[in-house]
């Protein structure tokens, strides 16, 4: 199984809801880092798994979305905790509607909200 990975980084905001956080009750920023992983068995004739310059593409536009924003306002989140989980779902969603690669057998983000913290969400496809 070969294996292709992306990184960006970018500062969001967002205040949980739902529950007593304390300060995470209120809006606060995170220097989020995603990494998006691309699996798949087979390469393409070029001996590429996905064309690099389409995903980067794909992340740059997604991340560009969120940057410097505050996540409790887009309607993805309406209703919704806007946690570290919840975003990392979304974020591997969107990016799973946007790549098309045919030879991708799986989707994987993981979302670092800080040094210590992290989520992941995988989707087969």
């Amino acid at each position: 199984m070969y294996t292709l990975a992306v990184r960006r980084d970018f500062v969001a905001q967002h205040a949980l809801i739902g529950g007593e956080w304390g300060a995470e009750n209120q809006s606060h920023s995170h220097h989020y880092v995603l990494e998006l992983q691309l699996d798949g068995e087979s390469l393409d004739r070029h001996g590429f798994l996905v064309d690099i310059v389409d995903v980067e593409h794909h992340l740059v536009e997604l991340v560009a979305h969120y940057r410097d924003r505050l996540l409790n306002d887009f309607p993805e989140f309406t209703g919704l905790n806007p946690s570290l989980e919840n975003f990392c779902c979304i974020l591997c969603n969107s990016l799973n509607e946007r790549i098309l690669a045919k030879n991708i057998a799986s989707i994987k983000t993981i979302l670092w909200e800080n040094d210590l913290a992290w989520a992941s969400y995988r989707i087969e496809r």
